[in-house]
Protein backbone atom coordinates (compact mmCIF):
# COMPACT_ATOMS: atom_id res chain seq x y z
CA UNK A 1 0.00 0.00 0.00
CA UNK A 2 1.38 3.40 -1.00
CA UNK A 3 1.60 5.68 2.06
CA UNK A 4 -0.26 8.97 2.02
CA UNK A 5 2.74 10.82 3.38
CA UNK A 6 6.48 10.31 3.73
CA UNK A 7 8.11 12.01 6.71
CA UNK A 8 11.70 13.06 5.91
CA UNK A 9 14.09 13.84 8.78
CA UNK A 10 17.73 14.88 8.33
CA UNK A 11 19.77 13.71 11.33
CA UNK A 12 23.45 13.97 12.16
CA UNK A 13 24.87 12.59 15.41
CA UNK A 14 21.42 12.93 16.93
CA UNK A 15 20.55 9.45 18.19
CA UNK A 16 19.02 10.61 21.50
CA UNK A 17 16.89 13.44 20.12
CA UNK A 18 15.90 11.32 17.13
CA UNK A 19 14.58 8.57 19.38
CA UNK A 20 12.26 11.06 21.10
CA UNK A 21 11.15 12.43 17.73
CA UNK A 22 10.42 8.98 16.30
CA UNK A 23 8.48 7.86 19.35
CA UNK A 24 6.22 10.86 18.82
CA UNK A 25 5.79 10.02 15.15
CA UNK A 26 4.96 6.40 15.96
CA UNK A 27 2.18 7.75 18.23
CA UNK A 28 0.47 9.63 15.38
CA UNK A 29 -3.31 9.23 15.28
CA UNK A 30 -3.20 7.69 11.84
CA UNK A 31 -2.95 4.08 10.68
CA UNK A 32 0.73 3.18 10.50
CA UNK A 33 0.23 2.03 6.92
CA UNK A 34 -0.71 5.58 5.90
CA UNK A 35 2.75 7.04 6.47
CA UNK A 36 6.44 6.14 6.30
CA UNK A 37 9.44 7.74 7.98
CA UNK A 38 12.81 8.26 6.30
CA UNK A 39 15.79 9.41 8.36
CA UNK A 40 18.74 10.61 6.29
CA UNK A 41 22.02 10.03 8.12
CA UNK A 42 25.75 10.30 7.43
CA UNK A 43 27.25 7.02 6.23
CA UNK A 44 29.52 6.78 9.28
CA UNK A 45 26.86 7.72 11.84
CA UNK A 46 25.88 4.24 13.04
CA UNK A 47 24.22 5.28 16.36
CA UNK A 48 21.76 7.57 14.57
CA UNK A 49 21.04 4.98 11.86
CA UNK A 50 20.44 2.33 14.54
CA UNK A 51 18.08 4.66 16.41
CA UNK A 52 16.13 5.25 13.18
CA UNK A 53 15.73 1.55 12.46
CA UNK A 54 14.91 0.72 16.08
CA UNK A 55 11.82 2.91 15.83
CA UNK A 56 10.67 1.60 12.46
CA UNK A 57 12.11 4.34 10.25
CA UNK A 58 14.00 3.73 7.03
CA UNK A 59 17.61 4.92 7.29
CA UNK A 60 18.81 6.61 4.10
CA UNK A 61 22.60 6.89 4.16
CA UNK A 62 24.63 9.54 2.36
CA UNK A 63 27.97 11.24 2.66
CA UNK A 64 27.65 14.20 5.01
CA UNK A 65 26.58 17.22 3.00
CA UNK A 66 24.25 19.14 5.29
CA UNK A 67 20.56 19.15 6.16
CA UNK A 68 19.33 20.48 2.82
CA UNK A 69 21.16 17.77 0.89
CA UNK A 70 19.73 15.21 3.32
CA UNK A 71 16.21 16.46 2.70
CA UNK A 72 16.79 16.15 -1.03
CA UNK A 73 18.04 12.58 -0.60
CA UNK A 74 14.97 11.75 1.48
CA UNK A 75 12.62 13.15 -1.15
CA UNK A 76 14.37 11.02 -3.75
CA UNK A 77 13.59 7.86 -1.72
CA UNK A 78 10.06 8.82 -0.62
CA UNK A 79 7.01 6.85 -1.73
CA UNK A 80 4.15 8.93 -0.33
CA UNK A 81 1.85 11.27 -2.21
CA UNK A 82 2.98 13.97 0.20
CA UNK A 83 6.36 14.67 1.81
CA UNK A 84 6.40 16.19 5.30
CA UNK A 85 9.64 17.63 6.68
CA UNK A 86 10.63 17.83 10.31
CA UNK A 87 13.93 17.66 12.22
CA UNK A 88 15.55 15.31 14.72
CA UNK A 89 15.30 17.94 17.49
CA UNK A 90 11.53 18.17 17.03
CA UNK A 91 8.66 16.36 18.77
CA UNK A 92 5.51 16.34 16.61
CA UNK A 93 2.16 16.36 18.37
CA UNK A 94 0.00 13.24 18.09
CA UNK A 95 -2.29 14.86 15.52
CA UNK A 96 0.47 16.50 13.47
CA UNK A 97 0.21 14.43 10.29
CA UNK A 98 -3.57 14.11 10.49
CA UNK A 99 -3.91 17.90 10.69
CA UNK A 100 -1.54 18.48 7.78
CA UNK A 101 -3.30 15.92 5.59
CA UNK A 102 -6.73 17.17 6.64
CA UNK A 103 -5.87 20.73 5.65
CA UNK A 104 -4.58 19.54 2.28
CA UNK A 105 -7.68 17.46 1.63
CA UNK A 106 -10.02 20.33 2.50
CA UNK A 107 -8.24 22.68 0.07
CA UNK A 108 -8.82 22.00 -3.63
CA UNK A 109 -5.58 22.15 -5.60
CA UNK A 110 -3.48 22.46 -2.44
CA UNK A 111 0.27 22.41 -3.08
CA UNK A 112 1.38 22.37 0.54
CA UNK A 113 0.67 22.96 4.21
CA UNK A 114 2.73 24.45 7.04
CA UNK A 115 2.01 24.01 10.73
CA UNK A 116 2.85 25.75 14.00
CA UNK A 117 6.21 25.28 15.72
CA UNK A 118 6.62 26.13 19.40
CA UNK A 119 9.44 25.73 21.86
CA UNK A 120 9.99 22.60 23.94
CA UNK A 121 11.48 23.02 27.42
CA UNK A 122 12.57 26.59 26.68
CA UNK A 123 14.19 27.19 30.06
CA UNK A 124 17.35 29.05 29.11
CA UNK A 125 17.49 32.68 28.06
CA UNK A 126 18.61 31.78 24.52
CA UNK A 127 15.72 29.36 24.04
CA UNK A 128 13.21 31.77 25.57
CA UNK A 129 14.37 34.45 23.13
CA UNK A 130 13.48 32.24 20.15
CA UNK A 131 9.97 31.76 21.54
CA UNK A 132 9.56 35.41 22.48
CA UNK A 133 10.71 36.64 19.08
CA UNK A 134 8.70 34.10 17.06
CA UNK A 135 11.84 32.58 15.60
CA UNK A 136 10.01 29.67 13.93
CA UNK A 137 6.63 31.27 13.32
CA UNK A 138 5.57 29.97 9.90
CA UNK A 139 2.60 32.34 9.73
CA UNK A 140 4.99 35.30 9.95
CA UNK A 141 7.42 33.92 7.37
CA UNK A 142 4.57 33.19 4.98
CA UNK A 143 3.73 36.91 5.01
CA UNK A 144 7.19 37.89 3.75
CA UNK A 145 6.60 40.55 1.05
CA UNK A 146 9.21 39.21 -1.40
CA UNK A 147 9.64 35.49 -0.80
CA UNK A 148 7.12 33.92 1.58
CA UNK A 149 8.21 30.52 2.89
CA UNK A 150 7.76 28.06 5.73
CA UNK A 151 10.43 26.61 8.07
CA UNK A 152 11.39 23.06 7.13
CA UNK A 153 10.79 21.70 10.63
CA UNK A 154 7.02 21.63 9.99
CA UNK A 155 5.91 21.74 6.37
CA UNK A 156 4.43 19.37 3.79
CA UNK A 157 4.51 19.41 -0.03
CA UNK A 158 3.17 17.13 -2.76
CA UNK A 159 5.96 14.78 -3.84
CA UNK A 160 5.17 15.10 -7.55
CA UNK A 161 5.51 18.88 -7.27
CA UNK A 162 8.89 18.55 -5.57
CA UNK A 163 10.04 16.34 -8.42
CA UNK A 164 8.66 18.82 -10.95
CA UNK A 165 10.81 21.67 -9.60
CA UNK A 166 13.97 19.61 -9.17
CA UNK A 167 13.74 18.87 -5.45
CA UNK A 168 15.69 20.52 -2.63
CA UNK A 169 18.78 22.55 -3.48
CA UNK A 170 21.88 22.15 -1.29
CA UNK A 171 22.12 25.54 0.37
CA UNK A 172 23.77 25.73 3.77
CA UNK A 173 20.45 27.03 5.08
CA UNK A 174 17.45 28.86 3.60
CA UNK A 175 16.81 25.82 1.43
CA UNK A 176 13.21 26.10 2.62
CA UNK A 177 12.93 29.65 1.27
CA UNK A 178 14.49 28.61 -2.03
CA UNK A 179 12.26 25.54 -2.33
CA UNK A 180 9.09 27.44 -1.53
CA UNK A 181 9.94 30.23 -3.96
CA UNK A 182 10.56 27.82 -6.82
CA UNK A 183 7.42 25.86 -6.01
CA UNK A 184 5.18 28.91 -5.93
CA UNK A 185 6.64 30.13 -9.24
CA UNK A 186 6.12 26.83 -11.07
CA UNK A 187 3.15 25.10 -9.44
CA UNK A 188 -0.24 26.82 -9.27
CA UNK A 189 -2.56 26.36 -6.33
CA UNK A 190 -3.04 27.47 -2.73
CA UNK A 191 -0.59 26.94 0.11
CA UNK A 192 -2.20 26.59 3.54
CA UNK A 193 -1.16 27.45 7.08
CA UNK A 194 -2.71 25.01 9.57
CA UNK A 195 -2.10 26.25 13.15
CA UNK A 196 -3.32 23.02 14.76
CA UNK A 197 -0.57 20.95 13.10
CA UNK A 198 1.88 21.44 15.97
CA UNK A 199 5.54 20.49 16.27
CA UNK A 200 7.58 21.14 19.41
CA UNK A 201 11.19 22.21 18.77
CA UNK A 202 14.22 22.13 21.06
CA UNK A 203 15.84 25.50 20.52
CA UNK A 204 19.57 25.97 21.01
CA UNK A 205 20.00 26.17 24.79
CA UNK A 206 23.08 28.42 25.03
CA UNK A 207 23.99 31.72 23.42
CA UNK A 208 27.14 30.16 21.98
CA UNK A 209 25.15 27.43 20.22
CA UNK A 210 22.58 29.96 19.05
CA UNK A 211 25.36 32.19 17.69
CA UNK A 212 26.84 29.29 15.69
CA UNK A 213 23.41 28.39 14.34
CA UNK A 214 22.69 31.95 13.25
CA UNK A 215 26.12 32.27 11.65
CA UNK A 216 25.20 29.18 9.63
CA UNK A 217 21.90 30.82 8.70
CA UNK A 218 23.80 33.88 7.52
CA UNK A 219 25.87 31.71 5.19
CA UNK A 220 22.75 30.12 3.73
CA UNK A 221 21.04 33.47 3.31
CA UNK A 222 24.05 34.72 1.35
CA UNK A 223 23.82 31.69 -0.94
CA UNK A 224 20.09 32.27 -1.38
CA UNK A 225 20.63 35.91 -2.40
CA UNK A 226 23.43 34.95 -4.78
CA UNK A 227 21.23 32.35 -6.45
CA UNK A 228 18.37 34.85 -6.79
CA UNK A 229 20.64 37.83 -7.41
CA UNK A 230 18.67 39.06 -10.42
CA UNK A 231 15.59 39.56 -8.24
CA UNK A 232 17.16 40.33 -4.87
CA UNK A 233 20.44 42.16 -5.60
CA UNK A 234 22.71 42.95 -2.68
CA UNK A 235 25.29 45.72 -2.85
CA UNK A 236 28.06 47.11 -0.69
CA UNK A 237 25.66 49.86 0.37
CA UNK A 238 23.16 47.24 1.54
CA UNK A 239 25.92 45.53 3.51
CA UNK A 240 26.92 48.82 5.15
CA UNK A 241 23.29 49.49 6.15
CA UNK A 242 23.01 46.01 7.63
CA UNK A 243 26.12 46.54 9.77
CA UNK A 244 24.80 49.93 10.82
CA UNK A 245 21.71 48.09 12.08
CA UNK A 246 23.91 45.82 14.19
CA UNK A 247 25.70 48.84 15.62
CA UNK A 248 22.41 50.59 16.38
CA UNK A 249 21.15 47.48 18.19
CA UNK A 250 24.36 47.29 20.23
CA UNK A 251 24.21 50.97 21.26
CA UNK A 252 20.60 51.07 22.41
CA UNK A 253 20.21 52.49 25.91
CA UNK A 254 19.85 50.26 28.96
CA UNK A 255 16.51 48.44 29.09
CA UNK A 256 14.94 47.71 32.47
CA UNK A 257 12.10 45.41 31.44
CA UNK A 258 13.44 41.80 31.51
CA UNK A 259 11.52 40.66 28.43
CA UNK A 260 12.61 43.65 26.39
CA UNK A 261 16.19 43.23 27.60
CA UNK A 262 16.13 39.59 26.50
CA UNK A 263 14.80 40.61 23.08
CA UNK A 264 17.56 43.22 22.78
CA UNK A 265 20.28 40.72 23.63
CA UNK A 266 18.89 38.01 21.37
CA UNK A 267 18.49 40.33 18.41
CA UNK A 268 22.05 41.57 18.82
CA UNK A 269 23.44 38.02 18.90
CA UNK A 270 21.27 37.02 15.94
CA UNK A 271 22.12 40.04 13.79
CA UNK A 272 25.84 39.89 14.53
CA UNK A 273 26.11 36.16 13.88
CA UNK A 274 24.13 36.33 10.66
CA UNK A 275 26.14 39.26 9.36
CA UNK A 276 29.41 37.42 10.02
CA UNK A 277 28.17 34.31 8.25
CA UNK A 278 26.83 36.40 5.38
CA UNK A 279 30.08 38.35 5.05
CA UNK A 280 32.13 35.14 5.00
CA UNK A 281 30.05 33.79 2.13
CA UNK A 282 28.51 36.44 -0.10
CA UNK A 283 31.74 38.10 -1.20
CA UNK A 284 33.80 34.93 -1.65
CA UNK A 285 34.69 34.28 -5.29
CA UNK A 286 34.03 30.53 -5.15
CA UNK A 287 30.61 30.99 -3.58
CA UNK A 288 29.65 33.68 -6.06
CA UNK A 289 30.67 31.55 -9.03
CA UNK A 290 28.80 28.53 -7.68
CA UNK A 291 25.50 30.20 -6.90
CA UNK A 292 25.39 32.77 -9.67
CA UNK A 293 25.88 29.86 -12.08
CA UNK A 294 22.86 28.10 -10.54
CA UNK A 295 20.54 31.12 -10.85
CA UNK A 296 17.11 30.35 -12.33
CA UNK A 297 16.85 30.97 -16.06
CA UNK A 298 14.24 33.31 -17.48
CA UNK A 299 11.57 30.64 -17.94
CA UNK A 300 11.74 29.74 -14.25
CA UNK A 301 13.44 26.38 -14.68
CA UNK A 302 16.74 25.66 -12.94
CA UNK A 303 20.02 25.55 -14.80
CA UNK A 304 21.67 22.16 -14.60
CA UNK A 305 24.81 22.30 -12.53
Amino acid sequence: MTPAVSVVIPARHAAHDLAVCLRAIRAQRLPTSSFEVLVVVDRDDEPTAEAAERYGARAVRQSGAGASSARGAGVGQALGEWVAFTDADCVPSATWLARLLGAAQRTPGCVGVAGSTIGLDSRTSAARFVDLSGGLDAETYLRHPKYPWAPTCNVMYRRSDLARIGGVDSLTSHDGADLHLRLRRQVPGPFVFEPTAVVLHRHRPTWGEYFRQQRWYGKGYAQFLLKWNAEFPWTGRDEARAWAGVLWQAMRPAIKDPSQRLLWRGRLVKQLAQRIGFLETYWRSAERQRWLASAPVENGAENKR
